[in-house]
């Protein structure tokens, strides 16, 4: 339930894996709305990329117990306690609902801090920081580490990979972008067009470390080729 049978070495792989390889924004392209609007400078996309690593972070681990204890199935064994037989009550149909209410309400809480500790952050992000809260990364982050059964370690880990990624991404192209303000762009590729093709470069060297397989947990069997064709990247163990 807390580790599985995941390992020091598997913990450093998932999270090499979960930035690098298999990254949220440049592998699955989630959360490209905010990443194309706020990628024009640095530091906001500094600060973006922060709230974002946050509110997955804390977004993975609250919703994995969630999950564990209220929406998965037979997760409200523990009302056996109260003496209430709810063993075979599924309420997975609610997890939608819930995971956003969880990732609303903690992007609200985070919105309060930055605004209280950082007013030209708030204002340099503007609407942004709210529609976190319906930023297909961070539920996306949440399902893919839902749907793989994580325990609670390696979800951790998953969650702040997938939120340093997102980060580094941004990161990234604000910063190639910076540089292009002041580069010779064809005209027809001036804006969004230059950005597209950036971020497909981007996408196709971090495609490099594909094979790379140090996630795997002790004492399962890995997938043949025939069983997975895209390995790497559709391999659910390898994630």
């Amino acid at each position: 339930m807390w580790m599985g049978n995941y390992t020091i070495l598997n913990f450093l792989g998932l999270m090499v894996q979960t930035v690098f390889i298999q990254n949220i924004l440049l592998s699955y392209f989630l959360g490209m709305c905010s990443y194309l609007a706020c990628s024009n400078r640095v530091p906001t996309a500094n600060g973006l990329g922060l709230a974002v690593a946050v509110v997955l972070t804390a977004a993975g681990v609250l919703n994995w117990f969630m999950h564990q204890f209220i929406t998965g199935k037979g997760a409200l064994v523990w009302l056996s306690v109260f003496g209430i037989d709810a063993a075979q009550l599924d309420l997975s149909f609610l997890e939608f609902i819930i995971f956003i209410s969880v990732i609303a309400a903690f992007t609200q809480i985070l919105e309060i801090v930055i605004e209280h500790f950082s007013p030209s952050l708030y204002i340099s992000l503007g609407m942004f920081l709210p529609l976190i809260a319906v930023n297909c990364a961070i539920l996306g982050g949440v399902l893919f580490g839902i749907t793989r059964e994580y325990p609670f370690v390696p979800i951790l880990i998953f969650s702040l990979g997938s939120g340093l990624g997102w980060w580094l991404a941004i990161a990234l192209i604000a910063a190639i972008r910076e540089k292009l303000t002041y580069s010779k762009v064809p005209k027809g590729l001036e804006g969004m067009g230059i950005t597209f093709i950036t971020t497909g470069l981007m996408a196709m060297a971090f495609m490099g470390l594909l094979g790379i397989n140090l996630a795997n947990p002790s004492g399962t069997k890995l997938p043949t080729a025939e069983e997975i064709p895209f390995k790497g990247i559709e391999n659910p163990v390898a994630l």
